[in-house]
């Protein structure tokens, strides 16, 4: 029946963690908040999901598949560029961090050791960004702060087992700052060779795959061939997966088929959310039981419960402390830093958790009052869930942080893509060749510059009865491929035809639907004008040169379709003469026309709430 029973448990976490998301996304709650929630109100009912956890289940089964789900989609380049924030954050703040709550906890909790006080400063250090950034981006918090957090929390597992196991080894043994010192040169050396030789290897081996099944099936072992080995050599497990992730994930575009980088994205997300929701939700179920540990070692609540707070208050505190003193220091030395306002938020998103979880299982069994650092932990986790989780949205919205722009994101969009369409056009002439059909080509030449269009449409309001190219496009296709679909739908009713050709043609129109680009609501837009952020615009003479704005000659629309009867898209002021002509998503391409005929170089978009500029001689905006 043990079996059943597993399997049972296992059906129930899966069924709450669904159960539980769609309700918070419903209601626009914290995920991980909202599970450690119910996992606390389930713990209480008698024989419902009553799960012992195990080191090596969370250590092994939960954290590696975590963290390299988390590392294959962080930037390598911003990680590289906040790597001194991250390095203050991952190492200095847990060093910082386990030394002032062991202090604390070994003067508040009579009967436990200094070792073992550090061992629970070290359980509690590292937080976990995945509830900060879940509030983050519903909050839309600033995208470097979320960056830092979610790299942090890569790099200071590895530094708080590190500290971890120098405690216990304390509890039994003299610790000297040799032992110290080379526990984390082996740990942090050895985590990050063995983490580069296994993404070399698994590199090797995807530069030969170009089936998406048996490249996914590579990515689902590529923790386990990092995290094992290094552990193997007493190195960091934890370092070496963040460090194959990164690097795989950086070189996946050239390393994988599109089919396998969409094949992996959508099945590691799946895994993500599957295995962050259930380590909350475990997080919570785990209460009755510690509360029972206590009991069994028959500790009077008075002396339970204060302790427990103020080690809590201390993890908080000790974050809040370092971030602002490392940000003054800093300051101090003439180097680049924090605002007062980022160091707030970057303080208080110190939610802890499954590093947390982990943790506390590997403390010895014969500990001195373990059920007791057992449920000071879980008090930490639950306590900088309710408190720092309900209240950071409030604190971002507080601070009025800016936070990303749907439209500047628009724009950077609309100038990444038309640069890659440039350079495919360029490949195109190269290639061409005599013999080429030119209706392909024609038609080779209009898809790229369709895509670029239909982005730079996306910026501008059009005029109320005219719908954009882009927008007729995707409303037509769309109803076109479900007639597509129903009648291969009916042929397949009718038995036809077999059932691989069936499965292999609504494949096909799966696959157009799914990368039909979803136009934007036209009439969303910005309340200040849209310009080109400062590190995104292009920088030359025709730009410094130009104004910033001029008066319009026929501010009540483009000066050719006025004349002419016609209808345009968008509109685009010439910053020299002050003609109004339509943008290229328009038929007649007035804009672009007058700059052929008069070389005028700089335009700008003068739809409502848009100021952002373009050089047509240099091709950047501006």
């Amino acid at each position: 029946m043990a079996p059943v029973h597993a399997a049972l448990d296992i059906l129930g976490l899966v069924a709450v963690v669904g159960f539980v998301a769609a309700f918070s996304r419903r209601l626009n709650l914290s995920e991980p908040l909202a599970m450690v929630v119910v996992g606390v109100c389930i713990s209480f009912i008698p024989h419902v999901l009553e799960i012992v956890l195990t080191p090596d289940l969370v250590l092994i089964g939960l954290l590696p598949p975590l963290l390299y789900a988390a590392a294959i989609r962080t930037s390598l380049v911003d990680f590289r560029a906040n790597r001194r924030a991250i390095g203050l954050l991952s190492v200095g703040l847990v060093a910082f961090s386990t030394l002032t709550i062991g202090v604390v906890a070994w003067w508040v909790m009579p009967g436990v050791s200094l070792a073992a006080a550090f061992a629970l400063g070290a359980v509690v250090a590292p937080p976990d960004a995945v509830a900060a950034t879940t509030v983050a981006r519903r909050v839309g918090m600033p995208r470097r702060i979320v960056s830092i957090l979610e790299s942090e929390s890569l790099v200071n597992d590895a530094a708080a087992l590190v500290a971890l196991n120098t405690a216990i080894a304390a509890m039994t043994a003299s610790v000297s700052a040799w032992n110290v010192g080379w526990d984390f040169i082996r740990a942090a050396g050895g985590g990050l060779l063995i983490g580069l030789i296994a993404a070399a290897v698994l590199a090797q081996i995807r530069r030969h795959i170009t089936d998406p099944v048996l490249d996914t099936t590579l990515s689902f072992a590529a923790p386990y061939v990092a995290f094992l080995p290094a552990e193997q050599i007493h190195a960091s497990g934890v370092l070496a997966v963040v460090v194959t992730g990164l690097v795989l994930g950086h070189k996946a575009p050239v390393l994988q088929s599109a089919a396998s980088r969409i094949a992996e994205n959508i099945n590691w997300r799946t895994v993500q959310f599957l295995l962050e929701n259930v380590v909350f939700l475990l997080i919570g179920l785990q209460i009755r039981p510690l509360i029972d540990d206590v009991r069994h070692e028959h500790l009077p609540w008075g002396q339970v419960i204060p302790p427990c707070l103020i080690v809590l208050a201390t993890a908080v505190v000790a974050r809040l402390v370092w971030v602002y003193a490392a940000a003054g220091a800093l300051r101090l030395l003439g180097q680049p830093s924090w605002s007062w306002r980022v160091s707030a938020i970057v303080s208080w998103a110190g939610m802890r958790g499954v590093v947390t979880l982990a943790a506390v299982f590997l403390l010895p069994v014969d500990t001195a009052h373990r059920s007791l650092l057992s449920l000071a932990a879980f008090i930490v986790v639950a306590g900088t869930l309710l408190v720092q989780g309900l209240t950071l949205p409030w604190l971002v919205r507080r601070l009025g942080l800016p936070g990303p722009d749907a439209a500047e994101d628009a724009l950077q969009s609309a100038s990444l893509v038309t640069d890659a369409s440039r350079a495919g056009l360029a490949v195109l002439e190269q290639l061409e060749k005599a013999d080429d059909p030119p209706e392909v080509l024609e038609q080779l030449r209009q898809r790229g510059v369709r895509r670029s269009n239909q982005l730079w449409e996306q910026l501008g309001r059009p005029q109320s009865e005219i719908e954009p190219p882009s927008a007729a496009y995707y409303r037509l296709r769309t109803q076109m491929l479900a007639a597509e679909r129903s009648s291969i739908l009916e042929a397949r009713d009718r038995g036809v035809y077999d059932e691989e050709v069936l499965r292999a043609a609504l494949t096909a129109i799966d696959m157009e639907e799914s990368m039909l680009d979803r136009i934007e609501d036209a009439a969303a837009r910005l309340d200040n004008e849209l310009t080109t952020p400062h590190q995104r615009a292009g920088d030359c003479e025709h730009l410094r040169n130009a104004p910033r704005v001029t008066t319009a000659r026929t501010p009540e629309g483009c000066e050719e379709c006025l004349r002419d009867g016609t209808r345009w898209v968008h509109l685009r002021l010439c910053l020299t003469c002050g003609h109004v002509g339509c943008c290229d998503s328009s038929p007649q391409k007035h804009a672009t026309a007058h700059f052929r005929g008069t070389w005028h170089p700089v335009m700008r978009s003068i739809e409502p709430g848009e100021a952002w500029r373009w050089c047509f001689v240099d091709e950047m905006p501006g």
